[in-house]
């Protein structure tokens, strides 16, 4: 189904806030932020997948759906997404990656895109040595510069996408949810520390604490 709405202000003159929809935000002032825009029954596990990923250090971000229905019922594409609390909390940081979901083709392959692509393929590495698949997504690579994972001040960011089946086995396997998380909590402090200029106090990620309240 094709997406009802093109932009925020479209969804929100037809929609109420907290009864058809939530956003949950958390700004922490780190150099990298954590995101989901299209949680809740949209994408579903994507926000608890991405709060998992924040832990209570990194600034996090999730767009819930509420209510069930079509996926395009509450969907605005990445590259269009411009939901003001978004676009703000994400043009402030050095970094984002956006926690997407796709249809199940069989695997559970994480694709990896977006324009930041040494943090993208360190995290790609880092996944991978956690035991988990992870390959450049050719489909959906997320390198659209309004792309709300490339928002970023320095206008890129990482977009995962998820497969059903992962989503799933994450939400439902504690151990498992912070295994993935740890692997690219380890990537994003790797890369955020390499970056030049980066404040490293902004940057400094630790574990993440066990306090943790289809396609783009």
């Amino acid at each position: 189904m094709a997406d009802r709405y093109r932009n925020f202000q479209d969804l929100a003159s037809a929609t109420q806030r907290d009864t058809d929809y939530r956003i949950r935000l958390e700004d922490r002032g780190t150099a990298p932020v954590i995101l989901a825009p299209h949680g809740g029954t949209i994408e579903p596990g994507t926000a608890e997948i991405a709060e998992a990923i924040a832990g209570s250090d990194l600034s996090f971000y999730a767009f819930e759906a509420l209510k069930a229905g079509e996926h395009g019922d509450f969907h605005i594409t990445s590259h269009l997404f411009d939901e003001p609390h978004a676009v703000d909390l994400v043009g402030r940081a050095s970094a984002a990656i956006a926690v997407h979901g796709r249809k199940d083709d069989g695997s559970e392959t994480v694709w990896l895109g977006g324009r930041a692509t040494d943090l993208r393929d360190a995290i790609g590495e880092s996944l991978r040595a956690a035991g988990f698949d992870a390959a450049l997504n050719t489909t959906l690579p997320g390198v659209h510069e309004t792309n709300i994972c490339n928002r970023t001040a320095h206008g890129e960011g990482v977009q995962l996408e998820l497969p059903r089946v992962l989503r799933r086995r994450l939400t439902a396997e504690p151990d498992l949810l912070e295994r993935f998380a740890l692997a690219i909590r380890d990537a994003i402090h790797t890369g955020c520390a390499n970056r030049p200029g980066e404040d490293s106090a902004s940057s400094e990620i630790g574990s993440p604490s066990a306090e943790r309240g289809d396609p783009s």
